[in-house]
């Protein structure tokens, strides 16, 4: 997985988060949500086209299920990153949720989603990579996404990010109106990608150390 593809300024030089950048032309900020976004997020929702609701856990239209969010993140179930644009209006967000069930915690889930408004701007890649990120610090072992087969752009982010297809579910997803969509699910080995860094990082030692 190729990291670096986006020269992202720290505002803090303690932590990464808030980060500023400019990316397809458009000056954006990454930080992690919190709960006076409440509001926000559900106008951000809200303003989506319904297609884009299908393969998320939970409808982030309702306050409820944003409630519910909200205490996954406060408890560290999950952690969630906003992408803002030059306004500081959210215009998308990834998450990174571990699972609840106690033989499969060291799986998470990702979740990206981008607004129409940034969309073609390698926005989805930005909040992919930085997604990953947040789950290598987590200490899970596997992440996976979960979209509709028609998101080609979507899958295709992923798959450069080096996800990798694991199951397609036939009829799995079914909208407002009823209509049903296959689901395709994606992996990334997270345990095997550290792996494969430290190796390199090691690999690059040794190398230095030849030609010194």
């Amino acid at each position: 997985m190729a990291f670096g593809a986006f020269d992202l300024v720290s505002v803090s030089s303690d932590e990464r988060y808030p980060a500023t950048g400019t990316v397809g032309g458009q000056r954006v900020t990454l930080r992690l949500m919190a709960d006076g976004d409440r509001e926000a997020i559900l106008a951000f929702a809200n303003s989506l086209p319904q297609h884009d609701l299908l393969f998320l856990r939970r409808d982030i239209t309702r306050p409820d299920q944003v409630d519910v969010w909200l205490q996954r993140l406060a408890l560290g179930d999950a952690t969630s990153l906003l992408l803002l644009d030059g306004n500081d209006t959210i215009a998308g967000y990834a998450t990174v949720d571990r699972n609840d069930l106690p033989w499969s915690q060291h799986v998470a889930e990702l979740r990206v989603l981008v607004g129409p408004t940034l969309r073609g701007r390698g926005m989805g890649r930005l909040l992919t990579e930085e997604a990953f990120r947040v789950a290598l610090g987590m200490g899970v072992d596997k992440v996976i996404g979960q979209m509709t087969v028609d998101q080609h752009q979507a899958i295709a982010v992923f798959r450069s990010l080096g996800f990798q297809p694991e199951a397609l579910l036939r009829d799995h997803v079914k909208d407002r109106d009823g209509n049903k969509h296959d689901l395709v699910i994606l992996s990334h080995d997270v345990a095997a990608a550290q792996r494969a860094r430290a190796a390199a990082g090691v690999f690059d030692v040794v190398n230095g150390g030849q030609g010194a």
